[in-house]
């Protein structure tokens, strides 16, 4: 999605040249840009990150993140790109950037990312929607290629047979790796003559995934593939994610190894709230922002801090909204809050007094953040 707010931690840009771009669908584009030898240390990266590509459009300097779908080994950065509508920056990007020419791309970031396990049996598991299949054909290169023992499952929704992007690189993918990769398409907008792989993916899809595709493990007679799960990986819109990370949950999937990533914003917490709070009112918040100090009064802690903040006009950083993206990070320097389940801090991070403040319920009368964590 577009971020027009600055953010609170300095990105660090580089000029890239661009070496390819094509039209994969009526709505999404691919790019690849060459890594000059004295930059291959600054776009060392880890499957599943992103980076920020900055450019001009409509007299305007726009910053937007994008999923790479190329893996560390490939030695280059690859990105798919969807067309939201008509006049939005993404189609400047396309209409106006020609192979050759060179663009603002940021050093790689982002935490969806998995432990390699090279030496392991392992099984993973990943959903997408749309463009969502960005960083999952990164993680999915990547663990094809480092670890021969584990094998994959995709499974891909889309509107049509006619709208799936990347489809050719997941074919050769599969040709390559047909012993240990498979993919299942699902189609929300077109009739295939299944109803297994029609509709979009959600809760009810995942059952029937389980008992159609995941149900007897040729390695081990007595349990399912989906026994063996170890990591499960979705990217999509806000929804779907809610829907499928519930479903795995509670088909016996530990959250810790439910990872997600979230295109755009989204206004509901991914996990039910399993926690009830003491209402706390007219509550006190000082907080520090672009290196100016700023004071606000929350009416109570019925809705969290970041979106209270919103709702009052502050400039605070954002993306999801949903604990996955980390933009609203910052340091609880004084007061009580209670960070929700996210996908972002580590416990080491959140032991050192960082929090999420589109994760944090007040608990406190009074509590100060700080959201500049690198001026």
């Amino acid at each position: 999605m577009e971020n027009l707010l600055p953010k609170t931690r300095p990105i660090k840009f580089h000029w890239l040249k661009l070496a390819k771009k094509q039209r994969l669908t009526k709505s999404i584009f691919s790019l690849e840009f060459e890594i000059p030898y004295s930059l291959k240390p600054n776009f060392t990266f880890e499957a599943g990150q992103y980076v920020t590509l900055k450019y001009l459009s409509n007299g305007a300097i726009i910053q937007n993140d994008f999923s790479m779908t190329s893996a560390p080994f490939e030695d280059k950065i690859s990105l798919g790109i969807k067309i939201n509508y008509d006049k939005s920056s993404s189609k400047d990007l396309f209409d106006n950037l020609e192979v050759g020419d060179f663009l603002e791309v940021s050093e790689p970031r982002g935490r969806f990312t998995i432990v390699s396990k090279p030496h392991e049996f392992r099984t993973i598991i990943g959903f997408a929607g749309g463009i969502g299949i960005t960083p999952l054909i990164s993680h999915f290169k990547n663990i094809l290629h480092n670890e021969p023992r584990t094998r994959l499952f995709l499974f891909y929704g889309n509107k049509n047979t006619q709208d799936i992007p990347f489809k050719n690189e997941l074919d050769e993918l599969h040709e390559k790796y047909s012993d240990r990769l498979q993919i299942q398409y699902f189609y929300s907008q077109e009739k295939v003559g299944n109803g297994l792989f029609e509709g979009r993916l959600n809760e009810k899809k995942v059952a029937l995934i389980i008992n159609q595709f995941l149900n007897l493990d040729d390695t081990d007679e007595e349990s399912t593939i989906w026994d063996a799960v170890d990591e499960v990986l979705i990217c999509g819109k806000g929804e779907m994610i809610k829907s499928i990370a519930n479903a795995c949950y509670h088909h016996g999937i530990p959250k810790k190894n439910i990872h997600f990533e979230l295109f755009e914003e989204f206004n509901e917490d991914i996990y039910p709230i399993e926690k009830e709070f003491a209402l706390i009112e007219n509550i006190k918040v000082d907080f520090k922002l672009f290196k100016h100090q700023y004071a606000a009064t929350l009416k109570n802690n019925k809705v969290k801090l970041l979106q209270q903040l919103l709702i009052q006009g502050f400039p605070v950083p954002y993306s999801c909204k949903s604990g996955i993206c980390g933009s609203c990070e910052c340091i609880l320097e004084e007061g009580e809050v209670e960070l929700l389940e996210n996908e972002y801090l580590t416990e080491t991070e959140e032991k050192s007094g960082k929090i999420l403040a589109c994760m944090s319920v007040v608990l406190s009368k009074n509590i100060k953040v700080n959201f500049d964590l690198n001026f």
